[in-house]
């Protein structure tokens, strides 16, 4: 499969080596000094792309129009999800988005969910979260946090919406405290409290391989299909 990187900083030099590990091909690589209007879109299988968030759903726009499925791991930019999808549809493209690619962090979300689910009955248990990033992550909090948010929203009736641990907001607000480190891929962790004791799922990042590993393997999901999906769709 040929494969065009937009975006070739650490994630996309990540994603590179995994791809070549896996027999593919990297046929572009998007960054400052190579521009995607520069790119032979009839040289390239499927795009991803890791880039910023202001650059993101323009980046989507050009593959739609040049008929290449794209494979998302830039976050921050779902509140144009709807221009995104009517994009999609009627360009007949072909979109995977996620706000983590990462096979353990997915698996990390049906904990999340599930412990939610049973955490609702016992209204003593507050609720909060934590995320640690490197320097150089512009989004705060992360996607994955913010996912890992509106799933417990979602399923435990005494939270509404989430707000970062530097704010003032109501009980029925989610805390997430978002810190940002030199050299930390990205750790997650949930806890809910009581009076009584604490309990605590966490998910930490070595590396970014686990995260490259999950967009190549969106990519090869994506391929060949039309439509919009999500990680979820690859892992099941």
């Amino acid at each position: 499969m040929k494969i065009g990187l937009i975006g070739y900083g650490k994630m996309g030099k990540a994603i590179e080596a995994i791809a070549l590990e896996r027999g593919h091909e990297i046929t572009a690589r998007v960054n400052r000094e190579h521009p995607i209007q520069e790119v032979n879109w009839e040289d390239i299988d499927v795009a991803i792309e890791f880039t910023q968030p202001d650059l993101a759903v323009q980046h989507m726009e050009i593959c739609m129009k040049n008929h290449t499925p794209i494979v998302v791991g830039t976050t921050a930019w779902q509140k144009d999800l709807p221009k995104v999808n009517q994009l999609v549809s009627d360009l007949g493209g072909s979109l995977l988005h996620a706000s983590n690619f990462s096979v353990g962090v997915n698996i990390f979300f049906e904990i999340n969910r599930k412990l939610a689910e049973i955490m609702n009955k016992h209204k003593e248990y507050t609720v909060s979260m934590e995320e640690i990033h490197h320097l150089q992550k512009l989004d705060a909090p992360s996607g994955t946090a913010v996912s890992l948010a509106n799933d417990i929203i979602e399923v435990h009736d005494q939270y509404e919406e989430w707000h970062l641990a530097s704010e003032n907001e109501a009980n029925q607000s989610i805390a997430i405290n978002a810190l940002r480190e030199p050299n930390v891929p990205g750790t997650h962790e949930v806890s809910y409290n009581s009076e009584i004791d604490s309990i605590r799922i966490e998910h930490i990042a070595h590396n970014r391989s686990g995260f490259a590993l999950g967009a190549v393997l969106a990519a090869e999901f994506l391929y060949g299909k039309e439509g919009i999906f999500t990680m979820k769709d690859v892992l099941n």
